[in-house]
């Protein structure tokens, strides 16, 4: 009898998919753009749960699969890039029971849904995990995202700020160059880079300073779940296993009769809800004796707050304070963390592009570090932020910025060809795809950081050189662009000037091993990605590498 009614219950859930799946498939044809049926959402929750394991079977056995069951892929937009648009056209979607999912790459397309933010609204949603500590900015209304968006922005802009990133970059990389020449080090590009970020982004923002430790140097025990962490480590714990945090609740991680590593996870992210409360009463004991503060994001915070108090209608409330907190860390970490390791895999195999980034740092920087100045140095540096742009070209956090259609149809040109979206309906902007584009870019595959590059009339001085119509948005785009775009530019140019100044990053070879086949290694696992939320490298320590110090 069981039997019989779990059956009838699949063939009835089957019937109702291919009903819903066929509904929105003739909503889709109105169009009049390419459209592929999936049987399953992307989305489906059921298919999250066994999704790696599915793919890590068709990977072992190299099974091919048809396009509708490469979407169902975590992550299927690095895997694909620009293919299905090259063969579709920069407008295509795919149809499934729960959706229309339309995917766009086409440049004026994707600035006018950019700039459309009443036309094309955020889909509050999808970002809701994002409010494990609190509301926050992903998940604000479009009512609300202006007052959270003025916050958050206003230390961002602050040059004065920026001084700080740039001398506390440094800092971080002169002590991990130290780590990494020490006779018998291990490298490991990975977490080191990680720790990094994490560094500078606890002293930027909330002035906690922490010196630098190698990864080799972890412990290897699992510690206790009764354990006190300080700032750096509850956030480093808490971003560790952020999925798990924000699926579950930090708070239900706590429970007695969880595993002991669970709850150590749980205890984390209390120690950090503890130290988030700690900084706010510091900056509000300040500001009530009026002191102007530490000048972080929390000062900006407290100041929301205290309009706040005599406003609702702006500034930011505690809950806010904590949410928000979360999210610049979980955004603003794994982001840098993820892009330097990218492109430290990369420079270490492709040792021309090293020397010719080197080459500039020692024209422009002086000999002692400590003296290098962030506003004459930066702007000079613009070979370090032509890595930067090329790295995230190719290997985008966001693979993907989704918008949905409001309750209106909705009219988008896209290659000269009006397209009316129906109301609803979701617009996938293609960053990877669009980034990778052969009708934008030239040989779209190639880490070619020079690219970016451009000479005045006499070759004598180089720029960055940035063209509108070729699509680049690895900080989104329009006025729901990342904040925090100047600060990863200024953190990423100080760490590769300051580790390619006396240094160099050398692959270490394989026996009988040719520079180009080094450099396809290095390219081969910088390409073995996977996706949870962000872009990342599945292994960096699949290669070695040593940092040697070089002749002045």
């Amino acid at each position: 009898m069981i039997p019989l009614i779990l059956l009838t219950l699949v063939l009835l859930y089957t019937s109702w998919s291919v009903i819903c799946l066929e509904l929105n498939y003739r909503r889709a044809k109105s169009m009049g753009i390419p459209l592929i049926r999936m049987p399953v959402d992307p989305l489906n929750i059921p298919l999250q749960v066994v999704e790696p394991h599915i793919f890590r079977i068709v990977d072992f056995f190299r099974i091919p699969l048809p396009k509708a069951c490469m979407m169902m892929r975590r992550g299927w937009h690095f895997g694909v890039k620009a293919q299905f648009h090259e063969e579709m056209g920069p407008i295509w979607a795919f149809v499934t029971p729960r959706d229309i999912h339309v995917q766009v790459c086409d440049t004026a397309a994707l600035h006018n849904v950019f700039g459309r933010r009443g036309d094309f609204v955020r889909p509050r949603e999808f970002y809701q995990l994002l409010a494990a500590f609190g509301p926050c900015l992903s998940t604000a209304t479009p009512s609300e995202w202006a007052r959270h968006r003025k916050i958050l922005a206003t230390p961002f802009m602050n040059e004065s700020i920026m001084d700080y990133v740039w001398n506390e970059s440094l800092r971080q990389t002169q002590q991990m160059v130290q780590a990494w020449t020490t006779k018998g080090a291990v490298i490991r590009i990975g977490k080191d880079t990680r720790t990094l970020s994490l560094n500078v982004l606890a002293a930027i923002g909330f002035r906690r300073s922490f010196k630098f430790e190698s990864s080799a140097k972890e412990p290897t025990t699992g510690g206790s779940p009764n354990e006190t962490f300080d700032y750096r480590d509850a956030l480093q714990m808490v971003l560790d296993n952020a999925i798990l945090v924000m699926v579950v609740g930090w708070k239900n991680l706590l429970y007695p009769w969880l595993p002991a590593w669970i709850r150590r996870i749980g205890k984390a992210a209390s120690d950090f809800q503890k130290h988030m409360e700690i900084m706010l009463n510091e900056e509000m004991e300040a500001l009530n004796r009026g002191e102007k503060g530490m000048g972080t994001i929390m000062t900006a915070f407290v100041r929301g707050l205290d309009a706040h108090q005599k406003d609702p209608s702006k500034g930011n409330s505690v809950e806010e304070i904590y949410g928000n907190t979360f999210v610049i860390n979980f955004a603003g970490h794994d982001t840098t963390a993820n892009t330097l390791a990218f492109a430290t895999l990369l420079l270490a195999g492709n040792q021309d592009v090293q020397e010719w980034v080197a080459e500039e740092v020692q024209q422009f920087i002086g000999e002692d570090e400590d003296d290098w100045k962030y506003a004459e140095a930066f702007p000079k540096l613009v070979r370090s932020q032509a890595v930067l742009l090329e790295t995230l070209r190719l290997f985008p956090p966001v693979m993907a910025i989704p918008k949905w259609t409001n309750e209106q149809p909705q009219k988008l040109i896209v290659a000269g060809k009006p397209v009316t979206l129906p109301p609803g309906t979701g617009v996938f902007m293609s960053i990877m795809a669009a980034q990778t584009y052969k009708s934008y870019w030239t040989d779209p595959l190639v880490w070619k950081p020079s690219r970016w590059i451009t000479h005045n009339s006499t070759g004598s001085l180089e720029k960055i050189t940035t063209d509108p119509q070729v699509p680049f948005y690895s900080w989104s785009g329009g006025p729901q662009n990342c904040p925090g775009e100047k600060f990863s530019k200024v953190e990423f140019v100080a760490v590769l000037a300051g580790l390619l100044h006396k240094h160099r990053i050398r692959p270490v070879k394989e026996v009988g091993e040719s520079v180009e086949e080094t450099r396809k290694r290095f390219t081969k696992v910088a390409n073995d990605c996977d996706a949870l939320m962000l872009l990342r490298c599945r292994d960096t320590d699949q290669v070695e590498v040593t940092c040697e110090r070089v002749a002045a």
